[in-house]
C-alpha cells in the first residue's frame, strides 16, 4: 500500500496504447482547445461590452463560457504535454487539484444548464412576468448557487477519494485524474464509494435533466399554440441551440457516470470522455452564436 505523500506521483496512461494516434490527437485537441478559448472569450467580451446583451440569457451564457474556459484549462494543457512528450507523470498534489476542479466544474455545468432551461421556460411561457421572474439579483443568486453546489459536491467526493488507500502501481488508466479511474488503483473494496458516486451523479445529472425536459415540454406546448412564424423561429433558434448543448454534454456524461466504474470498457470510456471534455466546450459558442441575430447585431454595433 502507498501511503500517498506529497512526493508521490501518478502516471496518466492516457492514449499510450495507441502511440501512432498520439500526434494526431495532440493536433486535434490543440485545435479544439484554441477554438474553445477564442469562442468562449468572444461570448464573454461581447456580452459585457454590448448593452443589448445585458439580459438573463446572455448572463448565464457568459457563465457557461467562463465555466468551459476553466473546465478545459484544468486538464487540457497537462494532456497536451503528456501527448507530446515521453513523460506522462502528474504529481500527487496536481492530481488532487485536477480531480477537484474537473468534478466541480462538471457538476456546476449540469446545474447551470438546468438554470438556463428555466430561463428559456420563463421567457417563452411567462413572457409578461419574465422581468419579475428573472430579476438581475435573482439571476446572480442562481448563478452563485450553481457554482457553490458544484464545488461543494466535488469537495466531498475528492476528500473521500483521497482517503482510499492505493496499491503499489500508480498507473491511472485515463488521460486526466478522474474518480472512477482512481478507484481502480485501490487495495480495498470501493463499492461504498462507487455507490455514493453513482447516487450524487444521479442527483447532479438526472434531476437537472428531468427539469430541463419538463421545461422543454412546457415550451413545446406554448410553441404549438403560437400563431406568429417570427415568434416560432425565435423560440426554435434559442431553445434549439440550448437543447443541442444539453444533449452534447449530458448523453456522454450519462454513459460514463451513471454506470458502475467496472461496467464500461476503459478504452471506450476515454473516447467518450474526450468528446464531452474537449469537443463539447468548443462547439457551445458556435451553436449559440452562428444563427443568432442578437449576437450578429452586437458584432455589427461593435464594428461601428
Amino acid at each position: 500500500i502507498i501511503n500517498a505523500s506529497s512526493e508521490d506521483y501518478f502516471i496518466l496512461l492516457g492514449f499510450s496504447d495507441w502511440p501512432q494516434l498520439e500526434l494526431v490527437l495532440f493536433v486535434v485537441i490543440l485545435m479544439f482547445y484554441l477554438m474553445t478559448l477564442i469562442g468562449n472569450l468572444f461570448i464573454i467580451i461581447l456580452s459585457y461590452l454590448d448593452s443589448h446583451l445585458h439580459t438573463p440569457m446572455y448572463f448565464f451564457l457568459s457563465n457557461l463560457s467562463f465555466l468551459d474556459l476553466c473546465y478545459t484549462t484544468s486538464f487540457i494543457p497537462q494532456l497536451l504535454v503528456n501527448l507530446w512528450g515521453p513523460g506522462k507523470t502528474i504529481s500527487y498534489t496536481g492530481c488532487m487539484i485536477q480531480l477537484y476542479f474537473v468534478l466541480a466544474l462538471g457538476c456546476t455545468e449540469c446545474v447551470l444548464l438546468m438554470v438556463m432551461s428555466y430561463d428559456r421556460y420563463a421567457a417563452v411561457c411567462r413572457p409578461l412576468h419574465y422581468t419579475v421572474l428573472m430579476h438581475p439579483r435573482f439571476c446572480q443568486l442562481l448563478a452563485v448557487a450553481c457554482w457553490v453546489s458544484g464545488f461543494t459536491n466535488s469537495a466531498l467526493h475528492s476528500f473521500f477519494t483521497f482517503l482510499v488507500p492505493l496499491c503499489g502501481h500508480r498507473q491511472v488508466d485515463h488521460f486526466f485524474c478522474e474518480v472512477p479511474a482512481l478507484f481502480r488503483l485501490s487495495c480495498v473494496d470501493t463499492r461504498v464509494n462507487e455507490l455514493s458516486l453513482m447516487v450524487t451523479s444521479s442527483i447532479f445529472v438526472l434531476v437537472p435533466l428531468i427539469l430541463i425536459l419538463s421545461s422543454y415540454g412546457a415550451i413545446a406546448r406554448a410553441v404549438l399554440r403560437m400563431q406568429s412564424t417570427t415568434g416560432l423561429q425565435k423560440v426554435f433558434g434559442t431553445c434549439g441551440a440550448h437543447l443541442m448543448v444539453v444533449s452534447l454534454f449530458y448523453i456522454p456524461v450519462m454513459c460514463i457516470y451513471l454506470q458502475p466504474p467496472s461496467g464500461n470498457s476503459q478504452d471506450q470510456g476515454k473516447f467518450i470522455a474526450l468528446f464531452y471534455t474537449v469537443v463539447t466546450p468548443s462547439l457551445n459558442p458556435l451553436i449559440y452564436t452562428l444563427r443568432n441575430k442578437d449576437v450578429r447585431g452586437a458584432v455589427k454595433r461593435l464594428m461601428g
